[in-house]
């Protein structure tokens, strides 16, 4: 459904293909293995930091690691984030069911760790979409509400919160509806910019315009 909020054309490929490689490649896995060594990478000497899959320069990232914590340790959240009930859970629940990252407890709570860059403010839309799916499936497992997710965007030092406000769950909705009722190539979308870096741009159509030919190489 992630990929159904992201781009429907996208999903439908996806859906209708044998051969597409639904692991994460490897530059996601180190990503995502910064996660559990948050304070490693605090101590960490610049030139070992500097290796890591990180976005900003060592002390750029050592700071901004170091805000997210103090903040989350202000709000009594940190020790639960760093220490979570389960890790790779796969959750079934009434209309969906995948992976959860990270599973906190009382409350009940879903982690998603995002391999990719946060937006200024909040989480993407597919992300939010993405979080209210792992949010109803664990609900729906424990028979228990479930009011807030988590997104952890490792390679940043950024974790954001993610409340189920009633337009996050009308948009899971409408995603639901889109992949029951995704019976033949939907319309293209209109952001080209999503086309840059599919892997079925070309199956799809689309025209995107290279690094060359924008600069008129």
């Amino acid at each position: 459904m992630r990929t159904a909020a992201y781009c429907t054309r996208k999903c439908y490929y996806e859906r209708t293909r044998d051969d597409v490689d639904r692991e994460p490649p490897p530059e996601v896995a180190r990503i995502r293995d910064l996660e559990p060594r948050y304070e490693a990478l605090l101590e960490a000497p610049s030139g070992d930091l500097a290796a890591e899959p990180i976005a900003h320069s060592p002390a750029q990232y050592r700071d901004r690691l170091a805000g997210t914590k103090r903040r989350l340790e202000d709000a009594g959240q940190w020790e639960r984030l760093r220490n979570p009930r389960d890790r790779e859970v796969f959750a079934t629940g009434r209309d969906c069911r995948g992976i959860v990252h990270k599973v906190l407890g009382e409350p009940l709570e879903p982690v998603v760790i995002s391999p990719g860059k946060p937006p200024e403010n909040g989480v993407w839309g597919p992300q939010s979409v993405h979080a209210v799916a792992a949010a109803k499936a664990l609900a729906w497992e424990h028979q228990e509400p479930v009011e807030r997710a988590w997104l952890e965007y490792p390679a940043y030092g950024v974790i954001r919160s993610v409340r189920m406000t009633t337009r996050r769950k009308a948009k899971y909705r409408s995603a639901l509806r889109t992949v029951r009722e995704l019976d033949g190539p939907p319309s293209r979308t209109s952001n080209r910019s999503k086309c840059e870096s599919c892997e079925f741009a070309a199956e799809c159509g689309v025209k995107t315009r290279t690094v060359r030919s924008l600069l008129g190489l």
